[in-house]
């Protein structure tokens, strides 16, 4: 009987198995590296243990070293989450050799789902449908040419142990066959050491539909109905719903049975998912099963009212399924969205930082899955997602609202994400309609590009009023938080001792300037362009956020002109961005520092920060050297992209910390500037200048 779980595992699928583990009163142990030492997960487990270096080869790739704590710790079993270890037969068979249960299947089944080559032949024989192509072992370019020829283009190169989209290549036209097959072989080399290629039949409009099988070690085997996953970048799923849009119920039925049927001929047990090509007639084709838990198993236990996790555990416990298959039933819908720490508008580069600001929405129907919390880092060692947002509604529409309300309320500071990309493509016309395909990003991509018209004119009058006040109540280092306080009211506080202001901010690389003039104690008339708004606003609570004094949140209700809007506002600790969340917008705003008589201290605190973690592949300049206002002084590589570091000022370097190649954390000094004494005497006459 399993009374301590190992969970094999980091991030929100370690803390996920955990609150099941506890609620259902056994004992926990986490493993973590040494970047995840503060860990959500960490923090949850009864035990924890220290595994390696934040490499994943170094730690959570060290089957060895789980398996020695998990003797030592006496433990029952070990759940492998997803990823990592989770399809590792090898990982499978030693726990077994040791006596420890793997909550999962056994070594057999993930070797024979583990090869999409062999998968397909082991479907064939078991009367699954297959998409028609070639996965036999003649590897001859040429008859790999014929083979292509025969099912007539477009066809689908896929490495047989890929993932990932690697190794894979669309191929249109005959000319384009032997160029294309190279690639893919290559692209297979370098990511899994395997040149042996796959080629199937391209469909052009299918759906993504997976099937959720669970079966039991007396041979019982459940469908819980299926998942749409149509909607992916880069052969990634963005965000996936419960049941599968407009999907008759004989076709979820013949899904579902050959789904038993796939797991069946393999002796599967435990949590699987069968993957399927769904063409627009109707006709259905396997693609592949993973043979763990799905990052998306959220939305199936939203409809189905089931703990999947509990189930994964009875089952490892060798007893029988809790229900069976007439005991099933699909209950509203459910859509996940998965948060990522990237840019979309970047080709979905992910990012690292500092999440400095952390509110996840709140509501009935809404949960969110998450291994962060605010205060911790996105690394650069691991998976950029931060968190998924899963919703449940009485029906679709219903489901659809809550993930964009939800979306709305979403508020993460400190690095890029993807929520705004999330809320254009759930708002976006084809989604609302459900015409989802996997090809859903690329077909509707000019619709779904970030809309940079130039903001209105009430926009820019509220950012620039929200601005004033973050500002002061940034500068209030003294209280946490002020209730009901009109923005009057932080006395000793006062931006200086001008009534008028000037105002500059760039939003997605556009500047503006307005200017701003008190009115009485809570009300400024904002001037933009010719226009004049009134603004009037009420703190409803402003208090600095106690992870390092990051981020100061103020709450208002303001009236611009005659619209009334409930605003929060973060600030970041250098005062130079803000970001301005109404109930339908965000705006992530770059505050000009000269407008709040700001530019002495920045030019007396003149040290040239690391923006991420990352490696110094370029010192540009010696100490000694002058550089003038925008010289690259630095370049640091992160996530495969370089940021040109700059001067802020004309400045002569003083002392450089770093030199080429070396390693550097986020936040850390690279180099000092200093100015110049004539230099700052000119700056402060060009200020005052200004007012």
């Amino acid at each position: 009987m399993i009374n301590k779980i190992l969970i094999a595992n980091r991030g929100e699928i370690a803390c996920r198995v955990i609150r099941t583990a506890k609620r259902l009163g056994l004992s926990t142990v986490a493993v973590y590296s040494q970047v995840d030492a503060n860990a959500q997960h960490v923090q949850m487990a009864d035990e924890a243990v220290l595994l390696g270096p934040a490499q994943a080869t170094l730690s959570y790739l060290k089957a060895d070293v789980i398996l020695d704590i998990a003797r030592n710790l006496n433990v029952d079993a070990i759940h492998p989450g997803y990823g990592f270890l989770s399809e590792n037969a090898d990982f499978s068979q030693a726990c077994k050799d040791n006596d420890i249960v793997f909550i999962g299947p056994g070594p057999d089944a993930i070797r024979a789902m583990g090869s999409k080559s062999a998968a397909k032949t082991i479907m064939e024989k078991a009367n699954v449908p297959l998409v028609p192509g070639y996965h036999g072992d003649n590897q001859d370019p040429d008859f790999l040419h014929e083979q292509a020829k025969k099912m007539g283009y477009p066809v689908l190169l896929k490495a047989a142990a890929g993932g990932g989209g690697k190794g894979m290549r669309q191929v249109w036209e005959d000319a384009d066959f032997y160029a294309a097959l190279e690639a893919a072989k290559r692209e297979a080399q370098a990511g899994f050491g395997d040149q042996h290629m796959l080629i199937e039949k391209y469909l052009t409009q299918p759906r993504h539909v997976e099937i959720q099988v669970f079966c039991d070690n007396q041979g019982n085997g459940v469908y819980l109905f299926e998942r749409d996953c149509s909607v992916q970048r880069r052969h990634q799923k963005i965000i996936e719903e419960a049941p599968a849009p407009n999907m008759p119920t004989d076709i979820r039925h013949k899904m579902g049975e050959a789904a038993l049927k796939a797991a069946k001929a393999i002796g599967y047990s435990g949590a699987g998912t069968v993957e399927f090509l769904l063409d627009s007639d109707g006709r259905f084709y396997f693609m592949e099963m993973n043979t763990r838990l799905q990052v998306e198993h959220p939305v199936t236990e939203m409809v189905t009212g089931e703990d999947l996790v509990e189930w994964q555990i009875h089952v490892a416990n060798d007893m029988p399924l809790p229900k069976s298959q007439d005991e099933l039933s699909l209950n509203g819908h459910a859509l996940e969205a998965r948060i990522y720490a990237e840019d979309p508008d970047n080709d979905f580069l992910p990012q690292t930082g500092l999440l400095s600001y952390l509110q996840p929405p709140q509501g009935d129907g809404i949960r969110v899955d998450t291994g962060v919390e605010q205060g911790d880092e996105v690394s650069i060692y691991y998976d950029p997602m931060i968190a998924k947002l899963i919703v449940h509604g009485k029906d679709r529409q219903q489901a659809l609202a809550k993930l964009v309300s939800a979306l709305h309320s979403y508020h993460i500071v400190g690095v890029n994400t993807n929520i705004e990309y999330l809320l254009r493509v759930a708002q976006s016309e084809a989604f609302v309609l459900a015409n989802l395909t996997t090809d859903f990003v690329e077909r509707h991509s000019e619709a779904l590009e970030a809309d940079n018209d130039p903001l209105e004119t009430h926009i820019q009058a509220l950012i620039g009023f929200m601005a004033l006040q973050s500002k002061l109540a940034h500068r209030d280092t003294s209280n946490a938080a002020m209730q009901s306080t009109a923005f009057s009211d932080f006395s000793g506080f006062r931006l200086n001792h001008h009534e008028k202001q000037a105002i500059s901010f760039a939003h997605r690389d556009t500047q503006y300037s307005l200017s701003a003039m008190r009115v009485d104690a809570n009300t400024w008339s904002m001037q933009v362009d010719d226009e004049s708004l009134l603004c009037t606003g009420l703190i409803h609570s402003s208090s600095l956020n106690p992870v390092g004094d990051a981020a100061t949140v103020l709450k208002a209700s303001v009236q611009v002109g005659i619209l009334q809007m409930q605003v929060s506002a973060v600030l970041s600790d250098s005062g130079k961005n803000i970001n301005i969340y109404t109930h339908d917008q965000r705006f992530d705003i770059q505050l000009a520092q000269s407008d709040f008589g700001d530019d002495e201290h920045a030019s007396s605190a003149g040290g040239i920060l690391a923006p991420m973690n990352g490696t110094l592949v370029g010192m540009l300049v010696k100490p000694g050297d002058k550089v003038s206002k925008g010289d690259a002084v630095a370049i640091v590589e992160a996530m495969k992209m370089e940021h040109a570091l700059k001067a802020p000022f004309d400045a002569r370097v003083k002392a450089c910390f770093f030199a080429a190649g070396e390693r550097v954390d986020g936040g850390v000094v690279l180099l000092e500037l200093e100015k110049d004494s004539h230099d700052e005497g000119h700056g402060k006459g060009h200020r005052e200048g200004n007012h």
